[in-house]
C-alpha cells in the first residue's frame, strides 16, 4: 500500500503523546544530540540579529543626539516632562557637565591666532576697515581705550543701579531667574535675586566685607531696553556685523575673577570696562604651546573694550584696585 502522508503537526501530537505515555521529559529531551544541534544552529542567527540592531540604534541614537535631528533635545526632553506633568523651564539640573569635558572635545585651534603675537596692543580711534582687516576675526586680542567714548554708563551703572532695574518681585527679576544664565563663580548665590539681596556693606565692599563675583546674561527685553540707554553698540565693530542680542554683565570686588577657561559662545566677543580695572590673563589653547607664548597679560582700565576670541584663547580675569568692577559684552559675528 502506499505511504500516505500525514500532517506534520498531527504526526507531532502523535509522537508527543506517546513519549508523555512512556514517561519521557524535558530532561531526556535534552540528552538527545538532535536537540542539541537544533539549539546551537539558532544561536548564530539570533545573535547576528541582536548585534546588528545594537549597532543600527548606536548610530541612530547619536545621529540624533549629534545632531537634533528629526527634533532637538530640548524639544524631545520638554516632550517627556510635559507627559510627566513638569514644566521643563522649572526644573533646574540634576547634573552639570564640567568645562574639562568641553575641553576634551572642543575642535582644535588653527595657530595662527597666537603666532607671533607678544602682547596684546592697546589702539584708539580705530576705523571699521582696520578693526575687520587686522582684528575682528583673526583671533588677534586688542584693547580699544576709547571705545566707550559717549557712553553714560560709567556715571550711571552701580550695584543700586542694577539693583533696581532687578527689584524683587519685578518681572524682569523673575525673566532674568527663569530665563537667563547666571554665573556665581566662587560665591555662595544661586540665582541673581540673591545677589541684590546681600547687605550693603558686603555689597559696597566695606570694612574687609567677603569678595564676591558674579555673572549673568541680560536676555529680558525689558531689561535691556534700560541698560543699552547707556551704551550702544562699539563704534569699530564693523558695519555688516551684527551683535548678539544678549549682552553680558560681569560684576564684582577686588580679588576676585574669573579661573582659567575657554568658551563656547560661537563668535568673537567684546567686554567694556565700565567701572574698575581688571587684568586679563590669555593662554594658547595647548595644541599651540610649541608655536606661541605660553602666556600674555593686559589691564584693561575703566573705558576700555577688550576684544578677544574666547572660544580659541584660554582665558581669565582677575579685578585689581579698590574700586568695584563692572564689564557689559557681547559677541558679533
Amino acid at each position: 500500500m502506499a505511504d500516505v502522508k500525514q500532517d506534520p503537526k498531527v504526526l507531532f501530537r502523535k509522537i508527543h503523546q506517546k513519549a508523555k505515555t512512556l514517561g519521557i521529559t524535558g530532561d531526556h529531551y535534552d540528552m538527545l544530540e538532535s536537540v542539541d544541534y537544533l539549539r546551537e544552529s539558532k544561536k548564530p542567527y539570533w545573535t547576528i540579529i541582536f548585534a546588528v540592531t545594537v549597532v543600527i540604534s548606536s548610530v541612530l541614537l547619536g545621529v540624533f543626539l549629534g545632531t537634533g535631528w528629526p527634533l532637538t533635545n530640548r524639544t524631545v526632553a520638554g516632550l517627556l516632562y510635559s507627559a510627566w506633568g513638569e514644566d521643563i523651564e522649572q526644573e533646574p539640573c540634576i547634573f552639570e557637565i564640567n568645562e574639562f569635558i568641553f575641553d576634551i572635545f572642543r575642535p582644535p585651534t588653527n595657530c595662527d591666532i597666537c603666532r607671533n603675537i607678544t602682547e596684546v596692543v592697546r589702539v584708539s580711534n580705530l576705523s571699521q576697515e582696520e578693526f575687520e582687516r587686522l582684528y575682528a576675526y583673526s583671533g588677534r586680542p586688542v584693547v580699544v581705550t576709547d571705545g566707550t567714548a559717549n557712553w553714560t554708563a560709567q556715571t550711571e551703572f552701580s550695584f543700586s543701579f542694577f539693583k533696581n532695574v532687578y527689584a524683587p518681585g519685578s518681572p524682569v527679576l523673575e525673566s532674568a531667574t527663569r530665563d537667563c544664565q547666571f554665573f556665581p563663580y566662587q560665591t555662595s548665590f544661586t540665582n541673581l535675586g540673591e545677589v541684590f539681596e546681600m547687605e550693603d556693606q558686603r555689597a559696597q565692599l566695606k570694612d574687609n566685607a567677603e569678595p564676591w563675583y558674579i555673572g549673568w546674561s541680560n536676555c529680558d527685553p525689558m531689561a535691556a531696553n534700560i541698560l543699552r540707554k547707556h551704551y550702544s553698540r562699539p563704534y569699530f565693530l564693523p558695519k555688516l556685523a551684527e551683535s548678539s542680542k544678549t549682552d553680558w554683565i560681569f560684576m564684582g570686588s577686588p580679588g576676585y575673577g574669573a579661573n582659567m577657561h575657554i568658551d563656547n559662545v560661537g563668535n568673537p566677543s567684546w567686554q567694556a570696562q565700565i567701572t574698575g580695572t581688571k587684568r586679563w590673563t590669555l593662554e594658547p589653547p595647548p595644541e599651540c604651546y610649541k608655536e606661541c607664548v605660553p602666556r600674555i597679560e593686559v589691564v584693561v582700565k575703566p573705558g576700555d573694550i577688550i576684544v578677544l576670541d574666547t572660544n580659541a584663547w584660554f582665558h581669565s580675569t582677575l579685578i585689581e584696585g579698590s574700586d568695584m568692577s563692572i564689564t557689559i559684552g557681547s559677541e558679533f559675528d
